[in-house]
């Protein structure tokens, strides 16, 4: 009983703490955020799926993607497109290059202008190749060291 009332205190504090970073980092997003650019140190890549409503004619959702301003505000300025690519029979596969600081604002683009046309799924990753890069020469370099 100890144990389990321990662990439900620990889970609960770490859970608050956590909503409270949550909620201090969205109190403290300002303007200056929007204009940040991606750096070696602050940048992430997000892959987007905008997969199609595939009970709709494509007419009928290009109509609904210009009323709802969707070219107009997606990507927002600044945040690099890395690729765009139509998946056939899914739809558009999105990757961008953005500050971490600026996710929010891309979030918000596609939710007032994609949905209703689009279901959305986000994949945040990071650049490796560097890192891939350096340990493929350190084991290269350790095989012709043997």
């Amino acid at each position: 009983m100890k144990n389990t009332l321990k662990t439900l205190l620990i889970s609960t504090l770490l859970t608050t703490s956590a909503f409270c970073g949550v909620v201090s980092a969205q109190s403290t997003t300002s303007s200056p955020a929007k204009n940040a650019i991606a750096t070696s140190d602050n940048a992430v890549m997000l892959t987007v799926f905008l997969k199609h409503d595939q009970s709709r004619p494509l007419g009928e959702l290009k109509a609904q993607l210009a009323k709802q301003g969707f070219y107009k505000t997606f990507p927002p300025a600044g945040v690099e497109v890395v690729s765009w690519n139509i998946m056939m029979g899914i739809g558009q596969v999105v990757t961008l290059r953005l500050p971490a600081s600026r996710l929010a604002e891309v979030n918000l683009a596609l939710e007032n202008t994609a949905w209703g046309t689009y279901r959305t799924e986000f994949y945040p990753t990071y650049d490796f190749k560097a890192i891939a890069l350096a340990e493929q020469n350190k084991a290269q370099q350790a095989q012709t060291a043997q």
